[in-house]
């Protein structure tokens, strides 16, 4: 079996730099096309007396786009991933996905997150399965359908080179091996959007890289859009078309860098001069946004 993240097999790039491309003509198709729309949206915690969370924020993710947001410690982030997936609802402003305002849980939505939190006492199969027993409408075909859903939840281990673990628990894989369950479980509903927060912090240098790969792929042969929440800025500029960078509490954008670097992406790109030159101008965005951070209390 060849792994989707095998970079000699699957992308043979000719230009060892991956020098910075104009977006294509299949991309800027689908510029048009908004998948997630935040506008105007402010969000604090504890009532009056508490803290402001996000203010004014407002942001778009195309359909198809893969997004980055980084920013500041504090600065929202994970307020974001809430808002968007409807999990904490806006004081004022406005958030649609897919074109439908959020106002609840959205069951088009994937997610995962650093800790892969699977269920010890179910397989790893059986894992990957679980939102399938949850969200419409895959509850409802479930048990009449399972030898179908099965087949799915199998091909997906495949893709993300866990074939034939499907029936290993949890404890016996490693940390990288179950975060690629947890992607596969966040996909196999088969989501509009992604949400990824810091899915890949916990995990060694070398095992980050190769899940940076698994998830390039995905994107690549799926067409899912993501919204990725992380610390790490050359995981933003690798992974992303967009990154949003965002301001000290209260959070809102203060930046909005397009990365027009060719797909698929190499990781050899991350060591190019033109690659380094955009983390370093998002690094120092960053420590702007550091230096406004306001006191707590």
């Amino acid at each position: 079996m060849t792994l989707l993240h095998t970079e000699s097999s699957l992308y043979q790039s000719n230009d060892a730099t991956a020098k910075l491309a104009s977006v294509d003509l299949s991309r800027a198709g689908q510029a048009a096309t908004d998948f997630v729309e935040i506008s105007d949206v402010t969000l604090s915690y504890g009532g009056d007396e508490g803290v402001t969370a996000v203010e004014d924020l407002t942001m778009s993710v195309r359909k198809g786009e893969f997004a980055a947001v980084v920013g500041p410690s504090g600065c929202g982030k994970s307020t974001l991933m809430k808002l968007t997936t409807g999990l904490v609802i806006p004081q004022t402003g406005r958030i649609a996905v897919d074109g439908t305002a959020v106002k609840g849980p959205l069951d088009i939505v994937g997610m995962a997150f650093q800790n892969p939190s699977l269920l010890p006492w179910r397989r790893t199969l059986d894992n990957i399965m679980l939102p399938l027993e949850i969200v419409s409408p895959h509850a409802q075909r479930l048990r009449k359908h399972k030898a179908e859903y099965v087949a799915r939840a199998e091909a997906m281990l495949d893709l993300v080179g866990l074939g034939g673990f499907g029936s290993k628990y949890p404890w016996q894989l490693s940390g990288g091996m179950q975060q690629r369950a947890n992607l596969c479980r966040a996909l196999i509903h088969e989501p509009g959007l992604l949400m990824l927060d810091e899915p890949f912090g916990a995990l060694d240098a070398f095992t980050r890289e190769e899940l940076w790969g698994v998830i390039r792929d995905l994107h690549q042969r799926k067409k899912f859009t993501v919204v990725l929440v992380t610390h790490d800025l050359r995981e933003a500029v690798y992974l992303a078309d967009r990154v949003f960078v965002m301001s000290a509490r209260p959070g809102r954008v203060v930046l909005e860098r397009e990365i027009g670097f060719e797909r698929p992406r190499p990781i050899d790109l991350t060591y190019t001069s033109e690659f380094n030159d955009i983390v370093h101008e998002l690094r120092e965005k960053i420590a702007e946004a550091r230096a406004d951070t306001p006191p707590i209390g």
